[in-house]
């Protein structure tokens, strides 16, 4: 039996699938808010996520498109009342398994549960190459040639950034944002800090440089090698 994670804000329907859910012999976390369970997402060890749209505080496709970001990579079934095509084109390109729309069956859901809990989650979401490099998300380790490495979680955060960006242009301004989750642009000196203990750790002298600062433009993480 699995352990799964509820998310819905109408807590008679909360708990009605909790307890329906634990009679069919599973393990049933529950949060009432997109903030709670984001949190159980990250920290609770779960097999699959029930996870409704409208949510107070933080939005159903806000907690979805942040786990996946941040390599969640079990399986998300969204159960929500927004039935348009739009709707479900924005879950499931967020990155939802299926998508079930209310009312529904209860049968149904289990149906659709033990299919996504058959699928399980694919290797290819939960690691990250670039190169040399690769990332497991899930293990949260960085492998360089073969060896690991030691990062702190910032380090590793960014890390993960510039490989989802191989062979692009970053600059500080999108690391503060996106990364540090800062809108002012203020951070752009402690980017640049965290950016060169970042390249003490990945780079080798005997190793193609990989990690290549853009004079006054940003960086660059190359799946071959620094240029020159």
């Amino acid at each position: 039996m699995a352990r799964l994670l509820v998310v819905e804000d109408q807590r008679p329907l909360l708990k009605s699938l909790k307890r329906g859910l634990e009679e069919e012999g599973h393990t049933v976390l529950a949060a009432a808010n997109g903030e709670d369970g984001y949190r159980c997402a990250r920290t609770q060890a779960v097999d699959a996520v029930v996870l409704d749209l409208m949510l107070p505080g933080r939005s159903g496709l806000s907690v979805l498109s942040t786990l996946r970001q941040d390599g969640f990579a079990k399986p998300i079934l969204i159960v929500t009342a927004r039935d348009s095509i739009d709707d479900r084109v924005a879950g499931l390109d967020g990155g939802a398994d299926d998508y079930l729309v209310k009312p529904f069956a209860f049968s149904e859901l289990l149906a659709r549960l033990r299919a996504l809990l058959r699928r399980g989650p694919s290797a290819e979401e939960t690691r990250l190459r670039a190169g040399d490099l690769e990332i497991d998300l899930l293990k949260r380790i960085v492998i360089r040639n073969g060896a690991q490495l030691e990062l702190t979680n910032r380090q590793f955060e960014l890390l993960e950034y510039f490989v989802r960006h191989s062979d692009e242009i970053v600059t500080r301004e999108m690391i503060v944002r996106d990364v540090w989750k800062d809108t002012t642009g203020i951070l752009t000196n402690v980017v640049e800090v965290c950016i060169n203990h970042l390249r003490k750790k990945i780079e080798r002298p005997e190793l193609p440089q990989r990690l290549c600062t853009l004079r006054g433009v940003g960086y660059t993480l190359r799946t071959d090698a620094c240029p020159g």
